[in-house]
């Protein structure tokens, strides 16, 4: 299996919708950050990705899509090796309204506020080297507004016109089904994971200190 989709948006731009709608469509699985937490044997495999030693085919072995991080940090490296791929660049209509939702979810557990459950601290150390790669400081409100804008014009720079999809949360199935080359489904798209949904999921991770109880949060 190959990658049909390479998601290159940014963590809290409606990526856990996008892998349930990318699930439905192609009918197997789609790479999130939730799936590290819920796999953690994944780790290694991203650390040694961090480390400069990628091993593609075995980190998205049974996957057919990636989105959010930690794909995204590597979203050069992956549009080059999936080259027959869609691109997707999730976002927000802007910076300040992906700040609002980034700042009160996942950098909680970079700016002191929440910590990570202790087996995780290591894995998190990882996350935070990988944004601060991509410019993104998530104690710096400034900082990572410049460094989300910075990632979006990067991508539409470098990613030919012809494989990139931008969606927006809100735009639905409509986007994806086009570049797909399939019809819309008769259902809703799934919006899942608000900010509330993500706040209680986590903290309630936190509070048992078991990465492997309940869902981990998710982007």
């Amino acid at each position: 299996m190959t990658l049909r989709v390479v998601g290159v948006g940014l963590g809290r731009t409606g990526t856990n919708s996008l892998k349930l709608a990318l699930e439905q469509l192609l009918d197997a699985p789609c790479h999130h950050m939730l799936e590290v937490f819920e796999h953690p044997e994944q780790i290694p495999l991203w650390t040694a990705a961090a480390e400069g030693q990628p091993d593609w085919p075995a980190i998205f072995d049974g996957y057919t899509a990636t989105v959010d991080w930690p794909g995204a940090a590597f979203w050069r490296q992956l549009v080059a090796q999936y080259p027959d791929a869609i691109v997707l660049l999730s976002r927000r209509d802007n910076a300040d309204d992906w700040w609002k939702s980034a700042n009160r979810t996942i950098f909680e557990a970079f700016n002191g506020t929440t910590a990570p459950p202790p087996p995780m601290v290591a894995w998190f150390d990882t996350i935070r080297g990988l944004l601060a790669e991509a410019g993104i400081d998530p104690t710096n409100e400034a900082s990572a507004k410049v460094g989300y804008e910075r990632h979006l014009a990067a991508v539409r720079a470098e990613v030919p016109a012809e494989r990139l999809v931008e969606w927006t949360t809100g735009d639905g199935w409509e986007p994806l089904c086009t570049a797909l080359g399939m019809a819309v489904p008769d259902q809703p798209f799934p919006h899942v994971n608000t900010t509330d949904e993500f706040r209680a999921r986590f903290d309630e991770r936190v509070s048992s200190g078991d990465p492997d109880s309940g869902h981990a949060p998710s982007t």
